[in-house]
């Protein structure tokens, strides 16, 4: 109980949502520029969200795998370090459950499993590269996984074109139905949107990371090499293989986001020209969520909502999606500037903590 009330404390929830209004307010003063209504661009937001069960269902299934990779920026930067590689562990998650899906034909609960722990175990060993050679050799974790992220698009592509392509296309031959997790029952109960058991295990995720850091000794050491690898080293830890497992680890979430849009949306691998994104916008993802497990399912919330609801402030609007990028650009800048934050709300805290030494 007390270790909750460390990372969920007045602050790391106060200041995110004031971050939160201060960018919305930077982009409606950006929509007034620009000739556009901030107030009828937002309600269109809420309406594309909320109109119907199958925008709904596409919000939910657009916010999934910002979880998967805003729990695998978090978890890295919680053991110390900065995973910016999660791109590619995502690229190469969707690559390992393609190959399963594609190449094999198995009964559907050795087959979707199996297709599942590949893509996971792909991204987790494409990290703990990053991981190793920040360990053995000193390099830093940020070049390398930058690096390996366009290794991991190209190596991709490769695959795909060279073994798994369909004839005449620029995408993999279609994932058996055996592999696929879609959610039929809530398919339908949306109108169509593409739901899938993805969303559930993000859930699991989020109670995973939590008991993994703050449950178990394992997860003590990993936040101890994050916080003086030098005194995890004197107290007798293995700092070099803590480096890459919490890597590994890091990976792994980032693959299982890659596997279930493979798994759970598309049903096959197109020939990429650039990555997908959701790597990129995890960081964002964890940033706004102060690197804690709810604190990132509320931000990828926040950022799949307004991802997916830009379409509506296009329509309703007139307003152009970069806004958007603006409203989220914004927010992210406020949750950054923590003193910012707290320069501004200064004059409150004060005005009512002498409001309480008076009644006292």
């Amino acid at each position: 109980m007390e270790t909750l009330k460390k990372i969920f404390n007045k602050s790391s929830i106060l200041i995110p949502g004031v971050a939160i209004i201060l960018g919305l307010l930077i982009g409606a003063i950006a929509m007034l520029a620009g000739g556009y209504n901030p107030i009828l661009a937002y309600s269109s937001l809420l309406d594309k969200l909320f109109s119907t069960p199958y925008n709904m269902g596409e919000a939910v299934r657009a916010i999934t795998p910002l979880i998967f990779t805003g729990l695998a920026v978090s978890f890295a930067f919680r053991t110390g370090l900065f995973n910016i590689g999660v791109e590619g562990q995502f690229v190469m998650g969707m690559t390992g459950a393609t190959i399963i899906g594609v190449l094999l034909d198995l009964p559907w609960y050795i087959h979707a499993p199996l297709a599942i722990i590949t893509g996971a175990l792909f991204g987790g060993l494409w990290a703990a590269i990053a991981g190793y050679l920040k360990a053995k050799r000193g390099v830093n974790e940020v070049i390398s996984s930058i690096m390996l992220n366009w290794i991991a698009l190209f190596f991709s592509n490769f695959i795909i074109a060279k073994f798994l392509v369909e004839k005449g296309q620029q995408k993999s031959m279609p994932v058996h139905e055996s592999a696929m997790v879609k959610i039929d029952w809530l398919i339908k109960l949306t109108d169509n949107a593409r739901m899938h058991w993805g969303t559930i295990i993000a859930l699991i995720c989020i109670v995973v990371f939590y008991i993994v850091l703050w449950r178990t000794k394992q997860g003590y050491e990993l936040r101890a090499v994050g916080h003086n690898p030098d005194a995890a080293l004197y107290a007798g830890m293995n700092v070099k293989l803590t480096m890459v497992k919490s890597m590994f680890i890091s990976g792994v979430f980032a693959g299982l986001g890659g596997v279930f849009e493979i798994l759970g949306v598309f049903g096959n691998q197109t020939v990429m020209a650039a990555s997908p994104g959701y790597g990129f916008d995890g960081i964002a993802v964890a940033l706004l969520g102060g690197n804690t497990p709810i604190g990132v399912l509320l931000g990828a919330i926040l950022f799949g909502g307004l991802s997916y609801g830009s379409a509506g402030m296009s329509f309703g609007a007139g307003v152009p999606p970069e806004v958007v990028r603006i409203v989220i650009g914004a927010v992210i800048f406020f949750v950054a500037s923590h003193g910012l934050v707290k320069w501004f709300l200064k004059p409150f805290l004060n005005k009512r903590a002498s409001k309480r030494k008076e009644a006292v």
